[in-house]
């Protein structure tokens, strides 16, 4: 139930607490704070034990840029980096702790290569410049270097509720099975105490669930999709160093891939390439007096993990569409409420947070103030 201090302002609900639904809850809530107060309703949460279906962890979580013609993707991305650029800023506060600025090198093979006569997207990026041919690992034809971020995930996720619930947000554990039931109660759904006291619709519902989209009643895109990463054959893997010391290695594309456990194989292959860009992942001493192998590896790994990429087909899906209960309650009163749509980010999720929720807030003024002006996109 809204305490006193909120019972003026407009109830928003942020359905999913993953990175995209932390980012947006938070820039609605620190931004519209005084107009709105923000709850976020998840099943799980970043300081909760670890699941598939909590994609955010198992995330590298690096600081790139994606070759799209996609105008929205490229903004989230652009602005994102200026963001997190500037929590990384030595000396910047508690958020610097969450990332590791470093020197990332891209490389391309003949069939992946960017044509000078098209935009280079990370152009941007600090410190930029193409590699030159004695740069190149072999079967590379082309590469860059810059300077980016990456994100430490284990304290990144957990500053993200911290920052959020500080800011004066809510937050609550629950599974909502149709979109029916939150358009309905609102965060009454969720009251365990007998009462009969109304239900109350909130505002405005923000959806950022993910692959959750997927089978949420009343949403059920079957564009959404799981996306498992692995190394493809020729291509290089990817080596994600983080704040906190450890290195994360990947780098991979199956979608609609449903498989919950690490393929050994694929493993071997993603450590075996890993070792081959980077022979500095073996132990020093070992280096000294052999060429290491991926057995030299081994006593190092701390964890083996899949992850569900949630990948759209047609990609993100950022947009409003006002709904009503198909159990006819909400029509009887004649009430509609706007949905936002902020999910189908994939792999781009981190590096393109911020960007994101900046736009979904852009939908939910528009909406509340000019409820018959804006369409779903």
């Amino acid at each position: 139930m809204a305490n006193s201090s909120t019972t003026q302002k407009k109830e928003i609900i942020v359905v999913g607490a993953g990175v995209i639904g932390l980012t947006t809850a938070i820039k609605i809530q620190e931004e519209k704070g005084s107009e709105y107060h923000v709850t976020i309703i998840a099943e799980t949460f970043p300081t909760d034990p670890r699941t598939i279906k909590y994609t955010s962890f198992w995330a590298g979580a690096n600081n790139l840029v994606t070759r799209t013609d996609d105008l929205n993707l490229r903004r989230m991305e652009r602005e994102t980096f200026d963001v997190v650029w500037a929590m990384s800023e030595p000396g910047s506060g508690i958020a610097e702790g969450c990332f590791l600025r470093c020197t990332d090198y891209t490389y391309f093979t003949e069939e992946n290569s960017i044509p000078w006569t098209r935009s280079i997207r990370c152009s941007f990026m600090p410190d930029f410049r193409e590699l030159s041919a004695d740069e190149l690992i072999p079967g590379a034809v082309q590469g860059f270097t810059f300077t980016t971020v990456t994100f430490d995930i284990p304290r990144y996720l957990p500053y993200l509720l911290a920052r959020f619930t500080a800011s004066g947000g809510s937050i609550i554990h629950g599974n909502i099975g149709h979109i029916q039931q939150v358009l309905e109660a609102g965060t009454g759904l969720f009251d365990s105490s007998n009462s009969l006291r109304e239900f109350s619709s909130p505002d405005a519902v923000i959806l950022c669930v993910g692959l959750g989209a997927r089978f949420l009643g009343g949403i059920e895109d079957k564009d959404d999709m799981p996306m498992i990463m692995d190394v493809k054959d020729g291509l290089p893997p990817y080596i994600i160093p983080r704040k906190g010391g450890d290195v994360i290695l990947g780098g991979t594309f199956h979608p609609n891939d449903w498989f919950p456990k690490p393929r050994p194989e694929i493993t071997e292959r993603i450590l075996t390439g890993a070792l081959k860009l980077h022979p500095a992942l073996a132990p020093p001493e070992i280096r000294a007096v052999r060429e290491p192998t991926v057995d030299d590896l081994r006593p190092l790994i701390v964890d083996v993990g899949v992850g569900f990429r949630p990948y759209r087909h047609g990609g993100v899906r950022v947009g409003v569409e006002w709904m009503e209960s198909t159990s006819g309650f909400l029509k009887e009163k004649g009430k509609k409420v706007p949905v936002v749509f902020n999910y189908g980010h994939g792999g781009n999720g981190y590096q393109s947070s911020w960007g994101s929720a900046t736009i979904a807030l852009e939908y939910l003024e528009a909406a509340l103030k000019n409820p018959e002006g804006l369409k779903s996109s």
